[in-house]
């Protein structure tokens, strides 16, 4: 111990005591804490030479404590009644009256504001001596436990709605041991297993489920897209093979065929007799569909369509099922007839027999192994003039009568395109499902991790659950928040779809386009969080979390780049009242956003820009009213914008392409809005009180959490200050602490099987 025959001889230098040992405990002694100590030591008046040259002994860098003696010196400490003290300086002059043998002892004023300064200038904070001293050390921060005030089942029932039959179904077929995930390692197998779980998928009637009851389905296109949600918690390649042929093959047929092409076709495509690929997309021109090379032309003599690939890049690219499965496919192709391009129309074209030989001038290509989803036999297609009969034409909205003259009851090239995509914009609802479903899951195997996973924690106390920490729960919690937010949402969607009518089909297909921009983005953001907040863990295969990275990360570009479908997003706001955009009145939308975009006084007044009261953050109304003033205010000055550079005299081509980041910025601000306007719709129709209490809290979370994200745009609007977005990041930490003891009930209500969250990470529900 230090000289302890010093201590004895003057129990003042007790007072030394506790900072020395803090200063060695961590074994590093640096030259600002020697400085600061010599200074404080050099205006002690009181001390003898002995004493300060033994003192300052221990202030020598190169001076090595020894472990037993720094143990001594706390045992020393201990003898103090730790508790009562906050301070070194405190935890000091206690032990000098301990060791003073009942001799009273003066300090004066001056000594101890000097050792209270030293305490500062050293940046020991405040209530250092119970982080330090302390056998057994209980905190705010691992005294926080998960628990629930709501009932799982119920919320689980919101969830899932009048869909929850079904579900059930599903999720009892791929809990089977039948579904085990099929081996990563042998691409060739891995392209078998999902083949065959399709097969399994098919055999329940899964497949057909929205083909009409003659045709073995069930006429229920609600269902399929609950179908394919539910499969999403499973193997995403199977969700993706079975979407292809089910879902692109099988309703292409269906939407765009009709009925001779029903009856030949769907009962065998929808048992899985008939593997189908759905061939759009070309090298060359990717997402641009209308602007395609494959061409169709047709020969009255004998009443037959050519299908051709008229250059090597004008091949069909990363076709599903095309590599290995494929029998046929729904080609799309410019129709030809006398010399005449009459727009891209659909074919059924055969590709490879029964054995599985490619036919006779179709040359089919294996894209190899990707980034994700390698049990899905993505191919290139080329077609060496391919003769079809005429009857292959999928012909619900254009055909070739008696006479070879083409015919549609659509006059316009435009609008027949358009509304021969819009058919299957199911495409749309289906990927935002499918990549909230894999959310979920990511949300479900971290945060259920990281409840149970301790780590660090106070001083002399026990570990804490890393979802007890702040930044882990900053890094989880809202985008629990969004997952929810984007259920209620695309449930919307869905209802919308299924209901539309030909006035509103635009709007949907834009609010199909946005969603699935933005869910799928939030997916592949999302799943690399819940990767990094399971440390090492998330990167071992053995958890899901590396399969869901992989397997989602094509989401966001395929069913449509998310840029593109965002600026079309963009273009469909401007032009809300506009069948085809090259007929848009600048004027007219001009004057009827800037008239939207007026924000009364009562949202920008002193007052309110600045009202950081708790009660008013997290009131719905003020939430919602700024979502709006951004989506509006964005809108009209992008519409000022292009308005601008039109006038001025450039291209309206070249006016939206200087404007794409602003474009994409309107996509966004509309979809964050229709997101909060469905939670807090839900919300309000909750009839549970306590579900509906945890809602609320969610929807507060995503709306202050969306508002946090885009604090600079509102600071730079004058729509708040400073002192309103500083509250408003604190409040979003404290719903986040709040949420955190729900967090694990909530991921419980995405009702998960434990079989599909197959890691020794993800840990079973309790």
């Amino acid at each position: 111990m230090i000289h302890s025959e010093q201590l004895d001889k003057n129990p003042k230098l007790f007072l030394f005591l506790p900072m020395y040992y803090t200063l060695w405990a961590d074994s590093i002694l640096t030259s600002v804490e020697q400085n600061t100590m010599n200074s404080l030591l050099k205006c002690q008046k009181w001390l003898s030479d002995s004493e300060l040259k033994f003192l300052l002994e221990y202030l020598n860098p190169n001076k090595q404590v020894k472990p037993k003696e720094l143990k001594e010196w706390k045992q020393k400490i201990l003898t103090a009644d730790i508790s009562k003290h906050k301070t070194l300086t405190d935890l000091g002059l206690n032990l000098v009256k301990l060791n003073s043998n009942g001799t009273s002892v003066d300090l004066e004023e001056d000594t101890i504001n000097a050792f209270r300064k030293t305490e500062q200038q050293l940046g020991m904070i405040y209530n250092e001596v119970s982080y330090i001293f302390q056998q057994t050390h209980e905190t705010v921060t691992n005294k926080h436990i998960t628990d629930s005030e709501f009932d799982v089942a119920k919320m689980t029932a919101i969830l899932e709605g009048g869909s929850a039959d079904l579900i059930k179904k599903v999720k009892a077929v791929i809990s089977q041991p039948d579904f085990k995930y099929p081996v990563n390692g042998d691409i060739a197998q891995q392209r078998d297993d999902v083949y065959k779980l399709c097969q399994i998928l098919a055999e329940h009637g899964f497949g057909s489920w929205a083909f009409p009851k003659e045709y073995g389905g069930k006429d229920d296109m609600e269902g399929y897209f609950t179908i394919m949600e539910t499969l999403s918690l499973h193997d995403l390649s199977m969700v993706i093979k079975f979407g292809v042929q089910f879902g692109l093959w099988g309703m292409s047929v269906f939407f765009l065929g009709t009925e001779h092409h029903h009856k030949k076709y769907l009962k065998d495509i929808g048992t899985l007799q008939l593997p189908g690929c759905f061939a759009m997309t070309e090298t060359n021109h990717g997402s641009n569909v209308k602007g395609l090379e494959t061409t169709a032309t047709y020969n009255h003599q004998n009443r037959t369509i050519t299908i051709n690939t008229p250059h090597e890049k004008a091949c069909k690219e990363y076709i599903g099922n095309a590599a290995v499965h494929g029998q046929m496919a729904t080609v799309f192709a410019k129709l030809i007839i006398d010399d005449t391009d009459f727009g891209v129309s659909a074919f059924v074209v055969p590709i490879r027999a029964k054995d599985g030989s490619s036919l006779q001038n179709v040359r089919i290509e294996d894209c190899g192994r990707k980034m994700g989803l390698n049990g899905v036999d993505n191919g290139k297609i080329w077609f060496d003039n391919v003769v079809i009969p005429t009857e292959d034409m999928l012909d619900k909205f254009a055909g070739i009568d008696d006479n070879g003259e083409f015919i549609s009851s659509i006059t316009s090239d435009n609008r027949r395109f358009f509304t021969m995509l819009g058919t299957l914009v199911g495409g749309r609802i289906g990927i935002p499902r499918s990549a909230l479903s894999a959310v979920k899951s990511g949300l479900t195997i971290a945060i259920r991790y990281s409840d149970q996973r301790r780590q660090f924690g106070p001083q002399s106390g026990e570990e804490v659950p890393i979802l007890n920490y702040r930044m882990h729960q900053r890094r989880l919690l809202p985008p629990l928040a969004t997952a929810y937010g984007l259920h209620f949402s695309l449930k919307y969607l869905t209802e919308r779809f299924l209901k539309k009518s030909e006035e509103d089909a635009q709007e949907i297909e834009a609010l199909a386009a946005g969603l699935k921009a933005y869910t799928t983005w939030f997916a592949t953001a999302t799943l690399q969080e819940c990767r990094e907040a399971c440390g090492g863990k998330g990167y071992l295969s053995e958890n899901r979390i590396p399969d869901l990275k992989a397997d989602t990360d094509i989401y966001t570009t395929f069913e449509g780049d998310n840029t593109v479908l965002m600026q079309l997003v963009a273009k469909n706001r401007l032009t809300e009242f506009k069948q085809e955009f090259n007929n848009l009145n600048f004027i007219t939308v001009f004057n009827y956003v800037t008239d939207k975009a007026k924000t009364s006084i009562v949202e920008k007044n002193p007052l309110a820009i600045r009202n950081a009261d708790t009660e008013h953050l997290l009131d719905f109304d003020f939430h919602m009213k700024a979502f709006v003033y951004r989506e509006e205010a964005i809108l009209s000055s992008a519409a000022q914008r292009l308005k601008r550079l039109i006038d001025g005299g450039m291209d309206s081509f070249d006016a939206f392409n200087v404007s794409g980041h602003h474009l994409v910025n309107v996509g966004k601000a509309y979809i964050e809005r229709i997101i909060l306007e469905q939670f807090q719709a839900q919300v309000n129709r909750s009839k549970d009180k306590k579900c509906q209490s945890t809602l609320r809290k969610l929807a507060q979370l995503f709306a202050l959490h969306t508002i946090e994200n885009n604090r600079g745009w509102y600071l730079e609007q004058g729509y708040m200050e400073g002192v309103k977005t500083k509250a408003i990041r604190k409040m979003v930490n404290q719903l986040s602490w709040e949420i955190r003891k729900e967090a694990v009930a909530l991921t419980d209500a995405f009702d998960i099987p434990d079989s599909c969250l197959k890691a020794d990470i993800a840990i079973s529900k309790a």
